[in-house]
C-alpha cells in the first residue's frame, strides 16, 4: 500500500466518522424535540391536541381529531378577523349621554339679524333705494349688484371689477339707522338698547347684526381682514373673569360667574331669553331688490361659528309676532377616543385640524375656508364676504357667475373624490375629502320650534287712541321676536368607545375559549415547552449518551 492510498483511506474514514457524529446529533435534536412534543401534548390545556400525542393512540383517530382542530382553528381565525375588522373601521359609537345636561352649561345661542330692507342714500331730503340707484353709476351701485340675488340682476348691465372698493366700508354707509330697525331689546332682565346686544358682522347678505356671537379677533387670525375690522367691544363682552376663556370643547371654566361670555341662561321660558321688537318701513321696502318677501332673517348658531345666513335662516316677515322655542342637539366625546386617528373617529380635536384664516376650528368654519381657497383658484379673487388675508383680491360685479357656480362645482368635486375613493376602497377606515372638513368632535346645533300670530300694532294704536306714534314713525311695520329654551334640561349624544382595545381582547379570548379552550397561560405553555423545555430535554439527552 502506497502513502497516498492510505492518506486517501484515512480520509475516508474522517468523512464517515463526521457524517456518523453529525447524524448522531442530529438524532438527538429530533428525538429531544419529539419528546418535548409528547410531553406537551400530555401536559397541555388546549382541548384535542392530547389526543395527537398519544403514542397507542390508532392513526385514524389522530387524523380525527387533527381535523377537528384544524376546523377550530379555521373557525378562530374567522371570527377574530370580523372583530378585528369592526375595531379597526367602526371603533366609535354615537349613543345618548347617561345624565341629562342644564341648560347653563351651554351658551345662549349666537342670533344673527339681517334686514330685507336696505336704505341707501339720501339725497335732497328723501330717501334712495336700490331701484333709484340702476340709474346712477356709483360705488353704492357696484356694492348692491355683488351681494343682490343673481336672478335679478340684468345680464346686460355692464359690469365692473372691484378690485379697488372696500365693499364693508360701502356696505356700512349704506345701512339704514340701527335704531329704527331693532326698535327695541330686552336680555333677561335688562331693557336697553340694542346697540349694547348687537355688533355688526359682515355676512353673504351685506352687514347683518349679531348677539352673543364670539368676536372677530376671537374667531379669525390677525392677518385676516375680518380681524382687522372687528370694532370695538361691547359692554357684555367685557366681564372680567380669572378664568379660561369659553370653549365649545372645554366648556365653561369651573366655578365661572353666571355673568359670563358668551351668555348663558338659568333655566327656560320666554322671561330668561332675548326679545326684540324689530320694525321697518313701508316707503323704505324696495321689491324690485330683495323681490316679494320682506322682513328680517334670523340665523341661530354656536357663538363660534362664522353666520351664514343665506344656507339656513328663519324668516320673521313683518306685523308678525314670531317665538323661537330653542332646543339644543350636542355631540360630546369619552376621553377615550382621543387615541384614534381622526378618520377612525370621522371627527377632529380642536388641535388636529388648523385653518388658514380661523382659530377657532368648526365644520361650518371649515367649509367656508375651503369655499374662499377654492373660489381663489377658480375666479382669482373671493366673495367680498368671505374669510381673507389683507392681499387677497375681492371679487367685483364681473366675477359674480363666476364664485356663484364655484361653490356648485366645489360640491360636485367633493361628492366625486368621496364616491371613487369608496369605489376603490383605498382605506377601510374612511376616506378624506379634498377639504376635509369632518365635523369637530364637540359640537352644537340649536333646533327650533316655531309659532307665529298676527301683530296688528297699527290698529291698537288706533283703538286706544294714540296717534302719536303713527306720526313719529309714518309707514311703521313692526313685528316681535321672542327666542328662549324650550327645556331646562336636554339629553346630549356622546362619542364613546364601541370596540377598545379591552373589547377586542375580551372577545378574541371568547372565541379562543369557545372553540380550543386557549388562554393567555396557554400560549405561555406553548412557549415554556419548546423553548426552556426543549433546551432542558436536548442537554439530558446529550449527557446520557455521553455517559
Amino acid at each position: 500500500m502506497t502513502v497516498s492510498d492510505f492518506d486517501l483511506e484515512s480520509t475516508s474514514a474522517g468523512i464517515d466518522l463526521t457524517g456518523k457524529k453529525k447524524s448522531k446529533q442530529g438524532s438527538t435534536a429530533y428525538e429531544g424535540l419529539l419528546a418535548t412534543y409528547h410531553e406537551y401534548c400530555e401536559n397541555t390545556s388546549i382541548h384535542g391536541v392530547q389526543y395527537l400525542g398519544e403514542r397507542e393512540r390508532p392513526l385514524r383517530e389522530r387524523i380525527f381529531w387533527l381535523i377537528a382542530f384544524l376546523i377550530s382553528i379555521y373557525g378562530c381565525s374567522t371570527l377574530i378577523a370580523s372583530a378585528y375588522t369592526k375595531w379597526t373601521e367602526t371603533p366609535v359609537i354615537v349613543s345618548f349621554a347617561e345624565k341629562s345636561t342644564p341648560v347653563w352649561n351651554i351658551p345662549f345661542p349666537a342670533v344673527t339679524v339681517c334686514s330685507e330692507t336696505k336704505r341707501v342714500l339720501k339725497q335732497k331730503g328723501k330717501e334712495t333705494t336700490y331701484a333709484d340707484l340702476y340709474s346712477q353709476f356709483s360705488e353704492e351701485m357696484r356694492a348692491a349688484r355683488v351681494f343682490k340675488p343673481q336672478n335679478i340682476i340684468d345680464e346686460d348691465m355692464p359690469l365692473i371689477a372691484g378690485d379697488d372698493l372696500d365693499y364693508f366700508d360701502i356696505l356700512e354707509r349704506m345701512l339704514p339707522q340701527f335704531d329704527r330697525y331693532f326698535f327695541y331689546c330686552r336680555w333677561l332682565s335688562r331693557f336697553g338698547e340694542c346697540e349694547k346686544f348687537f355688533r355688526k358682522t359682515l355676512t353673504e347678505e351685506g352687514i347683518c347684526y349679531t348677539f352673543n356671537g364670539l368676536r372677530a379677533t376671537d374667531i379669525y387670525r390677525e392677518d385676516t381682514y375680518q380681524y382687522r375690522h372687528s370694532g370695538e367691544s361691547l359692554e357684555m363682552e367685557n366681564i372680567s373673569s380669572q378664568h379660561a376663556p369659553w370653549t365649545l370643547e372645554t366648556g365653561y371654566a369651573h366655578g365661572s360667574d353666571v355673568e359670563t361670555f358668551p351668555a348663558r341662561v338659568l333655566s327656560a321660558g320666554a322671561r330668561s331669553g332675548i326679545f326684540l321688537a324689530l320694525q321697518s318701513f313701508k316707503q323704505e321696502v324696495d321689491y324690485a331688490c330683495r323681490g316679494p318677501v320682506q322682513g328680517f332673517k334670523v340665523l341661530l348658531h354656536a357663538p363660534d361659528d362664522v353666520p351664514q345666513v343665506s344656507k339656513q335662516f328663519v324668516r320673521i316677515p313683518m306685523g308678525k309676532e314670531v317665538l323661537i322655542a330653542v332646543k339644543p342637539s350636542m355631540i360630546t366625546m369619552s376621553s377615550g377616543i382621543a387615541e384614534y386617528h381622526p378618520l377612525r373617529r370621522q371627527c377632529f380635536l380642536s388641535h388636529e385640524r388648523s385653518l388658514r384664516f380661523f382659530k377657532v376650528y368648526t365644520e361650518s368654519n371649515c367649509q367656508l375656508e375651503c369655499l374662499a381657497n377654492f373660489t381663489l383658484t377658480k375666479c382669482g379673487c373671493v366673495k367680498f364676504s368671505m374669510p381673507r388675508n389683507m392681499d387677497m383680491p375681492v371679487c367685483g360685479e364681473d366675477k359674480i357667475y363666476c364664485y356663484d357656480r364655484a361653490e356648485r362645482q366645489l360640491l360636485v368635486r367633493e361628492f366625486k373624490r368621496v364616491r371613487a375613493l369608496n369605489a376603490a376602497r383605498e382605506d377601510a377606515r374612511g376616506v378624506e375629502s379634498a377639504c376635509n372638513c369632518m365635523p369637530a368632535c364637540t359640537s352644537l346645533v340649536y333646533n327650533t320650534e316655531i309659532s307665529q300670530a298676527n301683530f296688528d300694532l297699527e290698529e291698537m294704536l288706533l283703538a286706544e287712541g294714540d296717534t302719536e306714534f303713527l306720526q313719529e314713525y309714518p309707514g311703521s311695520q313692526m313685528s316681535r321676536l321672542s327666542i328662549y329654551f324650550k327645556q331646562s334640561q336636554f339629553i346630549t349624544s356622546k362619542r364613546s368607545e364601541l370596540y377598545g382595545m379591552t373589547e377586542f381582547l375580551a372577545n378574541c379570548g371568547g372565541i379562543f375559549g369557545l372553540f380550543m379552550g386557549f388562554s393567555i397561560l396557554s400560549m405561555v405553555e406553548m412557549i415554556y415547552h419548546f423553548t426552556l423545555r426543549l433546551f432542558t430535554n436536548l442537554k439530558r439527552l446529550v449527557k446520557r449518551q455521553e455517559q
